[in-house]
C-alpha cells in the first residue's frame, strides 16, 4: 500500500426481512371477509339458495336423530359448479384444488372446506332432472324481472368438439376385431381373479379396477357398433354407408364440420335466445351435423320451459326449409329466416361432377306450352314425371340417350352418364312461395339484420368466457348436461348483470 493512503472500509450489506415459505402459519381468518360484497359468488349463493331444491335433498339418506355422515349440501355443490364454470373451470379436480388453496371465491362458498372431486363429479352428471328444474326456475326469475318476453327468439346451432380423438373412429371390420380382443381380455382378467381370490387387498383392488376398465371398453365398442347401424340408416348413398365409422372413445359423437373449416368429432348444440336481453330460453344437443330438422324441437323446449310459445322465431338458412316453414305456420309462430341459395348449391354439385358452366340448368330454355326443356345444343329434354319432396313439386326432364351419345358436347354436358342429360325443375308450394315473398320485403330484411349479433352472442360467450370449446364428458346425455350447466351459468351471469347488481345499488338508498 502506498504511503499516505488509508484503507477504505467496505460498505455494510443491506439487511432485509427473509421470506420463509417453508414455515407453517397459524392465523385467524374471517371467512366472510374473503370476498367483497359484490362478487358473483355471493349472488350465485343467494340465487341458488332461493330455489326449490327439495327434489335434490329428497335423495339424502342422512336425517336428524340417526347416525351417519352428512353429505355435502346440494346448494353448495350447485353453487360451486356454477361459480367454477364462470371462472372457466370445468374440472372437478381443479375445483378441489382451488378449495384447498384458499381461493377467495371457492373458500367463501365452502367456508374454507375442501370438497372431494368425486362428490363434485358424481353430482354434475347425476342430477339431470334437478338441473333442468333449476334452469326453468332461473328462467322464471328472469321472466318475473321483465327480461324475458318471447316476442322474438333467435335460434342457432354451434358445433362443440367431443371428448374423442379424430383417429378414434373405426369401420365395422376394425370394430369387430376390437370387440373380440376386448372380450378375450375381460375373460382372461376374470379367470385370473377367480384363481387368486385371497390375494392382498391392494392386488384385489387393482384386479377389480382392471376388470372394470376392460368391461367398460367392451361396452363402448358394443355401443359403437350400435351407433354405426344408426349412421348407416341415415345415409342414402350405398358407398357412404360402406364408409361409415364410429368412435371407440365416444360412440355417440359424430364427425362434423366446425369453425374455421375444422372437421372432427363433435356435437351440435342448439341454443334459443330471447332477443330482448339475450337470455337463453332453451338448449339441446343433437347428433345431426345439419340444422335442417332442429327448429321444431327447439320450439318445444321453449314451450316446456316457459309454458308459452314464442311469437317470432328467427333463424339462418340452415333451418329454413319447407318442413320448418310449415311447422311454424301450424304452430302460429312467425318465422323469419334467410333462404339458402339452392341454385348455387346445385351448380357447385354439377361443377364437382365435371359439368361446364355453359351447361348449368340456367342455360336450358323451358317451353311452358309444350312442357319441355331445350339444351344449349338444341336438343329437347322431354317431360318424364313429377314427385313431391318436402312439400315442393319436382318435375323431371330427360333427353333421348341417342341424342346425347352423338352430341360432340357430351363431355361438357353430361360426363359419365349413359342415359343422357336430365334436368329437374322445382315448383314451390303456396306456403313456401308466400314465405319467400315476405322475406323479400324491406321490413323482413331489416328484422333479419339483427340475427347475427343476437343469436351468435351466447354461442361466443359460452366458448370464450366459459371456455366450453370441447366437452369433458362423453355420451349425448352427459354432454347435454354439460351444455345445460354452461347455459345455466350464462343465464345467472345475465341475472347478476340485469337484476342483482341494480338491486344492490338501490338497496343502500332505500334504507
Amino acid at each position: 500500500m502506498e504511503s499516505g493512503k488509508q484503507a477504505v472500509a467496505p460498505a455494510p450489506k443491506p439487511r432485509v426481512q427473509v421470506i420463509d415459505r417453508r414455515q407453517m402459519v397459524l392465523r385467524p381468518m374471517a371467512v366472510e371477509q374473503l370476498i367483497a360484497e359484490d362478487p358473483p359468488a355471493r349472488a350465485i349463493w343467494e340465487l341458488v339458495g332461493q330455489r326449490d331444491l327439495s327434489r335434490l335433498k329428497a335423495e339424502i339418506k342422512a336425517v336428524e336423530g340417526v347416525a351417519g355422515r352428512e353429505p355435502v349440501d346440494p346448494q353448495l355443490l350447485i353453487s360451486l359448479w356454477i361459480y367454477a364454470y364462470s371462472e372457466k373451470i370445468r374440472s372437478a379436480r381443479e375445483i378441489e384444488r382451488r378449495c384447498g388453496q384458499l381461493h377467495p371465491g371457492f373458500g367463501w362458498l365452502t367456508g374454507l372446506r375442501v370438497i372431494n372431486h368425486h362428490s363434485l363429479s358424481d353430482f354434475r352428471t347425476a342430477q339431470g332432472v334437478g338441473l333442468e328444474q333449476l334452469f326453468v326456475e332461473v328462467l322464471g326469475v328472469l321472466s318475473q324481472a321483465g327480461v324475458v318476453s318471447l316476442e322474438r327468439v333467435m335460434h342457432d346451432g354451434t358445433k362443440i368438439k367431443a371428448n374423442a380423438a379424430d383417429n378414434s373412429f373405426r369401420r365395422e371390420p376394425s370394430l369387430r376385431q376390437q370387440l373380440a380382443a376386448a372380450q378375450q381380455q375381460v375373460k382372461r382378467l376374470e379367470q385370473q381373479a377367480e384363481q387368486d381370490p385371497d390375494g392382498r387387498i391392494e392386488s384385489r383392488r387393482q384386479r377389480q379396477a382392471q376388470v372394470r376398465a376392460a368391461r367398460e371398453r367392451q361396452q363402448r365398442i358394443e355401443q359403437a357398433l350400435g351407433e354405426l347401424e344408426q349412421i348407416r340408416a341415415s345415409r342414402d348413398d350405398p358407398e357412404k354407408r360402406a364408409q361409415a365409422r364410429a368412435s371407440l372413445t365416444d360412440p355417440e359423437a359424430r364427425i362434423m364440420k366446425r369453425a374455421q373449416g375444422a372437421i372432427g368429432p363433435a356435437y351440435n348444440v342448439q341454443i334459443s335466445t330471447d332477443a330482448g336481453h339475450r337470455v337463453i330460453v332453451g338448449v339441446g344437443v343433437s347428433q345431426a351435423a345439419a340444422d335442417t330438422a332442429e327448429l321444431e324441437p327447439a320450439v318445444e323446449r321453449i314451450e316446456a320451459n316457459l309454458d308459452q310459445k314464442p311469437q317470432q322465431m328467427m333463424v339462418d338458412g340452415g333451418f329454413t326449409n319447407q318442413a320448418t316453414v310449415q311447422a311454424m305456420e301450424q304452430r302460429e309462430i312467425e318465422l323469419v329466416g334467410s333462404l339458402t341459395d339452392r341454385t348455387a348449391l346445385t351448380e357447385a354439385t354439377l361443377r364437382k361432377r365435371g359439368l361446364a358452366p355453359e351447361f348449368f340448368p340456367s342455360a336450358f330454355s323451358y317451353d311452358a306450352e309444350l312442357n319441355h326443356d331445350t339444351c344449349p345444343a338444341g336438343k329437347r329434354l322431354r317431360y318424364e314425371g313429377r314427385e313431391q319432396q318436402n312439400g315442393n313439386t319436382r318435375y323431371r326432364y330427360r333427353a333421348v340417350p341417342a341424342d346425347c351419345q352423338a352430341c360432340p358436347l357430351r363431355r361438357q354436358c353430361c360426363p359419365g352418364s349413359r342415359k343422357g342429360r336430365s334436368l329437374v325443375r322445382t315448383e314451390d308450394s303456396l306456403l313456401m312461395a308466400a314465405f319467400k315473398a315476405k322475406m323479400a320485403t324491406e321490413a323482413a330484411q331489416q328484422i333479419y339484420k339483427q340475427r347475427a349479433g343476437l343469436a351468435e352472442f351466447p354461442n361466443a360467450w359460452i366458448k370464450d368466457k366459459l371456455g366450453l370449446r370441447q366437452f369433458r364428458l362423453r355420451g349425448r346425455v352427459k354432454v347435454g348436461l354439460e351444455a345445460l350447466w354452461a347455459c345455466l351459468t350464462y343465464n345467472i351471469q345475465q341475472w347478476i348483470r340485469l337484476v342483482w347488481r341494480p338491486q344492490q345499488q338501490v338497496a343502500p338508498i332505500a334504507t
